[in-house]
């Protein structure tokens, strides 16, 4: 089956092109830039099809589209109740460590800016309880799944990190958590599974497809589809058909909301550029929207570039893709002419997905928010760079947003670059390993950091989604 498999009410939305924009037609270039964004920054998008101008929508089947109008309405109804609002910012400073500090990170500063007197600044969402950003998310899901009466809940992972979170978060509220992982995944992220197996998760290790999340995302969708009334699924980037990426930004924007306020006590002034990586983008769409309204911030997303701009060397959606539909929503996608879903090959598995958060793929359209590919070899620097000068052991995800923010420094010495550092790298010790006994006798590897571009190397080969109408990917997400 296309990426475009899937029904949705309402059609695609103004722009959307029909059956071409599906298939991977271009869309026209966006005739109202401040128009459009106008109409964000209002609540007006997403509209009532959950579409953000001509991306977003609903494409799911029939059997879930009662289970996806339920939840839109509990979403809602959620979100105007005051004790729930209240509740999940209590649980966010009393549990996950809220907010999360920034700090002026001297010694990249000074390597970087190149004696030009510019600024790293770091949002530490790495310090947000289980690493990362996504107990954001999980959490307020989970509140949500207590407060919709669900007996359970499920959830999809790769990486772990959503795993973990959400693991975590139904612990703490008493709610049954099943996690789909894929056997290669449980094998590679060994000591996330026993973190998800003590916080209490039963945790299934599919053995059909590929055996990575490709096949995880399959079996949660196949197992929502199975019991919509009773089950709650967690979905973690702010992907898939409406409501999940309003929900997933919802919940992520403490994360922007905090980092413009920190910004001000302690530069005086906002930054010139604010910097996340973008796999899915939950972590980006969160942090972005605390600065959308403030023009004079660029707003950058650091896409994974892989070892190369070859089909299957990246996973740069934004910077390689065309419209199409995959989990749900109308997005960017990479796909052939024929709209399959192409190969995709990351370092990390946070970033190595074929599909972009349709609020992004907007924020691309009208030029607010810019998409460069960062590779392996470049994340990989930046990241030995914020260990050796900063004593901070980042993600390899937020290592593709540290390279980025180092070029952006390059062309701007005397800047201030805000990034969200959104997670803590302990669990890429295995690959961080295999790409230190890559490097050459001198100490550098054949591309000057050790990255391994073949089956021997750090470098993952993809992992995998399944749309949710039935279209096959060979991607992943920090999940």
């Amino acid at each position: 089956m296309s990426a475009a498999a899937g029904v949705e009410r309402g059609g695609l939305g103004a722009g959307g092109g029909g059956v071409a924009a599906m298939l991977g037609g271009a869309l026209p270039p966006c005739a109202d830039p401040a128009g459009e964004l106008g109409k964000l920054l209002s609540g007006a998008y997403p509209d009532a099809g959950g579409r953000f101008g001509p991306f977003g929508g609903r494409f799911v089947p029939e059997t879930l589209m009662g289970a996806m109008e339920r939840l839109e309405r509990a979403f809602a109804e959620a979100m105007a109740d005051a004790a729930f609002v209240q509740s999940v910012a209590a649980q966010g400073r009393a549990w996950i460590g809220r907010p999360t500090p920034v700090m002026v990170a001297e010694n990249l500063s000074r390597a970087w800016s190149g004696g030009g007197g510019g600024r790293v600044v770091l949002k530490r969402e790495d310090l947000a309880h289980t690493g990362a950003h996504k107990i954001n998310n999980a959490l307020g899901q989970a509140l949500l799944a207590r407060r919709l009466g669900v007996e359970r809940v499920i959830a999809e992972t790769g990486a772990g990190q959503h795993g973990v979170a959400t693991a975590a978060a139904c612990a703490r509220l008493g709610l049954p958590c099943r996690v789909y992982m894929g056997a290669v995944d449980v094998a590679r992220q060994a000591p996330n599974v026993q973190r998800m197996r003590w916080l209490g998760a039963e945790v299934v290790a599919v053995q059909s497809g590929d055996r990575t999340l490709r096949a995880a995302v399959d079996e949660a969708f196949r197992e929502w589809v199975r019991d919509p009334e009773r089950t709650h699924y967690i979905l973690g980037s702010a992907i898939g058909a409406h409501p999940f990426p309003l929900i997933v930004r919802t919940f992520q924007s403490v994360i922007g909301r905090e980092a413009r306020s920190q910004a001000l006590e302690l530069l005086g002034r906002l930054p010139e550029a604010a910097v996340a990586c973008v796999g899915g983008g939950s972590n980006a769409i969160g942090f972005f929207h605390g600065f959308l309204g403030d023009g004079q911030v660029e707003l950058l997303g650091a896409e994974a570039g892989g070892v190369g701009v070859g089909v299957g060397q990246h996973a740069a959606t934004i910077a390689f893709g065309r419209p199409g539909v995959l989990h749900g929503c109308h997005s960017m996608l990479l796909q052939d002419a024929h709209g399959q879903v192409q190969d995709t090959r990351s370092i990390c598995a946070g970033l190595d997905y074929p599909g972009v958060g349709p609020e992004h793929a907007f924020l691309s359209w009208i030029g607010r928010a810019r998409y460069e590919p960062v590779q392996d070899a470049e994340a990989l620097g930046a990241l030995e760079d914020c260990c050796r000068l900063e004593g901070i052991l980042p993600a390899l995800e937020p290592s593709h947003a540290l390279a980025l923010a180092r070029r952006w420094l390059g062309r701007n010495p005397s800047g201030t670059v805000l990034v969200n550092l959104c997670g803590r790298g302990d669990k890429d010790m295995p690959i961080l390993m295999r790409a230190m006994e890559a490097r050459a006798p001198d100490g550098h590897g054949a591309d000057g950091h050790g990255a391994g571009a073949g089956g021997g190397g750090p470098v993952g080969a993809g992992g995998g989604t399944v749309g949710v109408g039935g279209a096959a990917s060979a991607g992943g997400g920090q999940r």
